[in-house]
Order: structure tokens, then sequence, then C-alpha cells
């Protein structure tokens, strides 16, 4: 079978990769209220958007394949149970290192090419376990921070979880704000925090969860987004996977509408993270094809494109072998960790 990624012109690593995050910080900016405040956000036309791209947009046979193997390289494969243990931490770093069969790998002509996920995701308490396990792959470690998912307790706790986690080798720190900051209105408190939390990072890359569920407006979703990367957020991403909503592709679209509003305005470019109910390849090319039609191509290389899940992967593998097959196996033959 030909290479599916010289159909797309999708790129894939020759070597093993450094690391992921291959662009400049994102330094923030002073915080502009008058900005904030006139942000406006057209609801009835963003669900025309969102509705109207499945049916617009789609992709077969080979292309399909080099989008789905794209989308692997951007999974932050997550587990975060109350139940977690280090051998179930190890399990996943295991999967992320080689989250694709080698015989389908090799049937689609990529055998040769180190596909690895975008991360791994873990609470504190695993971070140094996954460091230990991920060792010489490239692959960073994200650890949740700040309180998650609630974000309610004391900023000073929020700032020394944050600091121990880069300590034991967090590369990525994923926070939560206190929605409370959003559904007030100040515009002030968000940014301040932020910045806090940006400044306890060091190098660690920071996403900041907004948790959109919790929001209650699109444009409250907007207005944070943006007061969030005018505080030096690297990442932006819908939410924790624990609110009763989580993402969608229409949150999804007044976010990279934020993104490339932000972009225009400093020339900084922001990554972006949906997280939680995204567990089918279905799903995650929609996301895909959102993504390169609001903010482009770059934006879906995993310096820039995330998505947290850990089903979403058995089902890519699902479909792969299927591409390659001709017969889909059942889910379990395909386990994450």
């Amino acid at each position: 079978m030909a290479d599916p990624a010289r159909a797309t012109g999708l790129a894939f690593p020759e070597t093993a990769p450094k690391g992921h995050n291959a662009l400049p910080r994102n330094p923030g900016m002073a915080l502009d209220e008058a900005w904030v405040r006139s942000v406006r956000f057209n609801h009835s036309a963003g669900e025309r958007r969102v509705a109207t791209l499945p049916g617009r947009r789609t992709v077969k046979k080979d292309a399909q394949a080099a989008w789905l193997l794209k989308a692997v390289t951007c999974i932050d494969l997550t587990t975060l149970s109350g139940d977690d243990t280090p051998e179930r931490v190890k399990r996943l770093c295991a999967k992320a290192k080689s989250p694709v069969r080698h015989d389908i790998l090799e049937a689609l002509g990529m055998a040769g090419r180190p596909i690895t996920t975008g991360a791994v995701c873990v609470y504190h308490r695993f971070v140094a376990t996954a460091v230990e396990a991920l060792a010489g792959s490239g692959i960073p470690v994200a650890a949740v921070s700040t309180g998650f998912p609630a974000g309610l307790v004391p900023h000073d706790v929020k700032l020394k979880e944050i600091e121990a986690s880069v300590r034991d080798g967090a590369a990525e720190i994923d926070i939560v704000i206190t929605r409370e900051h959003v559904l007030t209105g100040n515009w002030q408190a968000l940014y301040d925090e932020m910045r806090d939390f940006r400044a306890a990072c060091g190098e660690a890359h920071v996403k900041a969860i907004l948790a959109t569920g919790d929001l209650k407006t699109l444009r409250n979703v907007v207005k944070a987004s943006l007061v969030c990367m005018m505080a030096g957020a690297d990442f932006i991403k819908t939410s924790t996977g624990k609110e009763g909503v989580n993402a969608t592709l229409l949150v999804t679209l007044a976010m990279l509408r934020a993104i490339r509003a932000y972009h225009e305005q400093t020339g900084v470019m922001v990554g972006y993270k949906p997280a939680g109910g995204i567990s089918s390849a279905k799903d995650i090319l929609n996301y895909q094809f959102l993504m390169r039609e609001e903010l482009g191509r770059r934006w879906l290389e995993p310096d820039l494109f995330r998505v947290g899940a850990s089903s979403l992967l058995a089902d890519i593998e699902r479909q792969l072998e299927h591409h390659v097959t001709g017969r889909y196996s059942a889910h379990h033959r395909h386990p994450v960790g």
C-alpha cells in the first residue's frame, strides 16, 4: 500500500521526535479590557457553520488513513481516574510510544516512521512515574494542576502544585481557571491568576482549561480565551472532561475564532486542545477539518493541536486496521494500556 501521507501532504517525522513543542512561547500582552468587552459571537451562524461541516468535508481511503495517523500524533493520552496506579500509567506510556500496531503501520507503508502520541497526561502523583517510563522517547508528560478539576483550592496551593509537577519533570501543565472570574466578569482577576500560573510553569508549556460547559455563554468562552492568551497561555483547552458538557464543535469554533483574532493582533500562534467526549475517529476528523478551515494547515501539528482522549486511540486503530484488511475488529482487541 502506498504511503498515505503522500496523498495528502500531511507531514510525518522521519526520525524520533525531540519533543513536540517547536514554537516560541506565547509571551502574552497587557490586558486589553476594551477588546474583551467588545467581543461578540453569532450563535445561530456558528450553529449553521458546524452543522454543515460533516456534509461538506470528508476524506476516504488513504487520505483518511493519513488524517487519522496525524490525529494519533496529536493525542494527549490521558488517565485521570481515582483508581490510577503506577502500573496503569506505565502501560499507558508504553501505548504512547507505540500507539498503532506495527503490522498496521507496515501495511500502510509507515513502518519506518516514529509515530507516537503527542503527550501522556496524568495527575501530579504519577508525573515522575510517567517521566521515567517515557525517558528517551521525546514524548512530554503533561500534568493536570491547580486543583483539577474544580480549581477551588487556595491560589498559593495551586502555584505549589504547578512547581512540584515541573520539578518532577512535567513539560506541560494543564491548569484550570477559576470560573467565578469569568461568570462575574472580573477579567483582571482572571488575567492575574493566569499570569501567576504562567510564571510558576517556568519553561513548561501551559494549557489553560476553560471548563467551557460551566461558562454559560459562548461570549464568555471567547472572552475567557482572549484573557488567558493575553496572560501567556500556550494552549487554550475546552474542558477537564469532568463537566456535564465538554468539547463540542460549536465551542471549538468560538475558541478557534479567538485564537485567530489573537494571532492577527499579535502574530503569536496559540494552540488548541479539545477534551472530553471525543471517542470516535469520525469525531476527530471533524475537529481536524474545522482546525484547518479556521486556522490553516499549520495548526494540525502537535505543537498547536492536541486532543485529550483515551478511548479515541482504540477506535482510530480499529479504523486503520479496517483500511488495510477490509475487516472491523472488536474494540477490546485495541487496548489503550
